[in-house]
């Protein structure tokens, strides 16, 4: 039985990860999210690339935001707005609950791994979602500006400041989650989804033990950035600040040592031979169910390509 191991952050991340769930079963793939852009907010713990991931495979994600959860409304941060409260971070009311729930689950000491399966099951959801750690990272932007938290710098500035490197408070005594440990053990290959290389992969990347771990196994990176531009959010812009190019191209630098296989999108398919590992191009603009499905296929057929005979 083949077992594939996703690693996932943020909107872009999670598009993929809809599509490997729709072709593999929960006990042929798991998914390792990050968890350096957690933060504490108005008494909440808030795990935005958890949520992302969440909604996404319940299908319940707001296409019209693309963010945050469908249907949603907006009584609770208006109101909080009108009393003078910090409404920078948009909390939409049924994510609200989700926050609370999970604030309660873990202020009444469960693993924040526990209430993501609570939170998981109670939506429906059958694949396992692995935070990366049950121990606190939290991912620091450098800039123009100082060192900012990542939400701040990401929402509250709206990703304005010229960012110049990013660290992970807390990464060298954060705990690998026993979960990755465990499916690691007989895991077959990796796919690293198309989320920000720098502040969505490398906070995994860099705990202890599973950078090193993954060297044992074929890794399939799919590249965020098609035609020069990052299909969703600031990779980019932050590319162009730390003076590499805005390509697929750099994103496979980025990975190099690490990845045996890369994917570019078709609109990319000259640069193949500008990479130093396998690379294949596809379509990989996900607008639609069928496109992350396609994608998917071809991602984890490519993944066995690559497989140690």
């Amino acid at each position: 039985m083949t077992k594939i191991l996703a690693l996932t952050g943020g909107v872009g991340g999670a598009k993929l990860a809809l599509g490997l769930a729709q072709i593999l079963p929960p006990e042929q793939l798991l998914f390792a999210v990050n968890t350096g852009d957690d933060f504490e907010h108005l008494g909440l713990h808030i795990s935005p690339d958890i949520d992302s991931l969440t909604y996404a495979l319940a299908q319940q994600n707001n296409t019209e935001t693309g963010w945050g959860r469908a249907g949603e409304s907006w009584n609770f941060i208006e109101t909080l707005g009108s009393l003078g409260g910090e409404d920078w971070f948009r909390l939409g009311d049924k994510d609200l609950a989700l926050h609370t729930v999970r604030s309660q689950m873990l202020g009444s000491g469960m693993s924040l791994t526990e209430a993501t399966a609570h939170i998981a099951q109670h939506m429906g959801i059958q694949h396992t979602i692995a935070p990366m750690s049950d121990d606190p990272v939290r991912t620091i932007v450098h800039c123009d500006q100082g060192d900012l938290a990542f939400q701040h710098y990401f929402v509250r500035e709206r990703c304005e400041p010229k960012v110049s490197g990013f660290s992970f408070s807390g990464i060298h005594q954060a705990r690998l989650n026993p979960l990755l440990k465990s499916w690691l053990n007989d895991c077959d290959g990796v796919i690293i989804c198309p989320s920000n290389p720098f502040v969505s992969v490398d906070p995994l990347l860099q705990l202890d033990g599973f950078g090193e771990a993954l060297k044992n196994l074929p890794v399939v990176a799919v590249s965020p950035i098609v035609g020069g531009i990052a299909i969703k959010g600031p990779a980019a812009k932050m590319l162009q600040e730390m003076n590499m190019p805005a390509t697929a191209v750099a994103v496979a630098n980025h990975y190099q040592g690490l990845i045996d296989g890369f994917v570019v999108d078709a609109e990319d398919k000259k640069l193949i031979e500008q990479i130093n590992v396998p690379t294949i191009s596809t379509p990989s603009v996900m607008v639609t169910l069928q496109h992350r499905i396609d994608l998917a296929k071809a991602c984890v057929d490519f993944l066995m390509t690559l497989r140690a005979p």
